[in-house]
């Protein structure tokens, strides 16, 4: 499984994240150990308050835990991957939190440790985390016979299109995967050699290159969206500049903007627009369907839970009833009868337990069938929408040559009358 872990401070935001379930469909909080408080805000203050004793400012350790998409991995599996990882990172007792989520059809967890010792009023060093994790990670690769990814594999082959935080974020509010702007930059990158085949093949598909204040060469979209290109190409800037040059006659964005302003036409925003609101149409009907599947497995859950807990109940009282009391129990204590009901009882709990959590896990599975179904309808739809507005934005890019075209013309038969008339 992927594991990306950080040092962080700000632990009550830290547990707002957590608990969210705006973007996460079910939130459980599947453990806390070290801990007076029995909630995670209470968890963190704890660890905040033990904090101000050091000079630690980054008194957590954060780590998610992310299976492979079509995995369906068990809690005991998450619980024995979080203990190799404490072993590892040499965080062994110290308090922790562990909360699942889950959405579009995918379970996953994170682990938040506190690196405060309380013995020594220090913080536990972090030195190559990173490299810890990945050879943790690659291990589990290989233990469950998951396709490892080939970035694992080798760091210099990751995958290209992964995005930040940031650059999700900037393409989610232009309701276009993210992914298929990366690409459509990147396969413009590999079919030109120089500046102008560069910024030729951008505009084919409706971007435009441009000079940044601060951040070198940058790409606009259609609608005036800046983004940084090296970053769009995952390559260094002076990778850039060695293929570009420096880039001093290009536009700068301002001008770009008002240029892209005054040459886009109504009818290409209404198609944009047009497909923007059925997107959004069909998006909403799935919508609906996933938050009432939501409910429905909220509801299956805590219907289990409930009839859990009074079997739990019923079984714990007919194990107390098992063991007998004043001058009877002091005898079977003394014939060595007490010890072994209770061996018996504790086993039997231990099964009952051991039973209840495959109940929970087959039906979390099940769950994540049906909900892995819908996310397949989901990603056709993106992927149908992404591809109809890139084309659209080839629309665009021809639309602007043939404009740029029409006005090179104009300006020649305008200057050729001008010297006829001087003639």
């Amino acid at each position: 499984m992927i594991l990306k872990g950080s040092q962080r401070g700000t632990g009550q935001n830290l547990a707002a994240h957590l608990l969210k379930t705006d973007d996460n469909e079910h939130v459980l909080v599947h453990e806390l150990r070290g801990f007076a408080a029995d909630d995670l805000h209470g968890a963190f203050k704890e660890i905040e308050a033990v904090s101000h004793g050091t000079k630690c400012q980054q008194y957590l350790f954060s780590l998610s835990l992310s299976p492979p998409e079509d995995a369906r991995v068990p809690a005991s599996d998450f619980e024995d991957a979080i203990e190799r990882i404490e072993r590892k990172l040499g965080l062994n007792g110290q308090p922790r939190a562990v909360v699942f989520h889950e959405k579009e059809g995918r379970r996953h967890a994170h682990c938040v440790w506190s690196r405060i010792d309380a013995d020594t009023m220090t913080a536990r060093p972090m030195s190559f985390f990173k490299q810890k994790l990945m050879a943790v990670s690659r291990d589990l690769y290989l233990e469950h016979g998951w396709k490892m990814p080939r970035g694992l594999e080798n760091s210099r082959e990751r995958n290209p299109t992964n995005f930040s935080l940031a650059e999700w974020q900037q393409a989610k509010r232009q309701d276009i995967d993210p992914r298929w702007l990366k690409q459509a930059m990147q396969d413009c990158w590999n079919r030109s050699d120089n500046l102008k085949s560069f910024a030729q093949s951008l505009q084919d598909r409706g971007f435009f290159l441009a000079r940044g204040d601060k951040r070198g060469f940058v790409v606009l979209d259609h609608v005036g969206e800046v983004w940084s290109l090296p970053r769009m190409l995952d390559i260094k800037t002076k990778d850039v500049r060695a293929r570009l040059g420096d880039g001093e006659n290009l536009s700068s964005v301002d001008d770009t903007q008002k240029m892209i302003g005054a040459r886009m036409t109504p009818s290409i925003r209404r198609h944009i627009a047009e497909s923007r609101e059925r997107f959004q149409s069909r998006s909403a009907k799935l919508g609906e369907a996933k938050e009432e599947m939501t409910r429905q497995h909220r509801a299956a859950r805590q219907k289990l839970e409930e009839r859990q807990r009074i079997e739990w109940d019923v079984q714990t009282r007919e194990r107390a009833a098992r063991l007998p009391t004043g001058f009877r129990g002091l005898w079977h204590r003394l014939t060595g009868q007490y010890q072994k009901l209770r061996a018996v009882n504790e086993a039997e709990a231990e099964a009952s337990r051991e039973r209840q959590a495959q109940e929970r896990q087959k039906l979390i599975d099940k769950q994540l069938e049906q909900r892995a179904g819908l996310q397949t309808q989901f990603k056709e739809l993106r992927s149908k929408q992404a591809q109809q507005l890139l084309a659209l934005r080839a629309d665009i890019g021809r639309y602007l040559k043939f404009s740029r075209g029409h006005e090179e013309q104009s300006r020649a038969r305008e200057t050729s009358i001008g010297l006829r008339l001087e003639r």
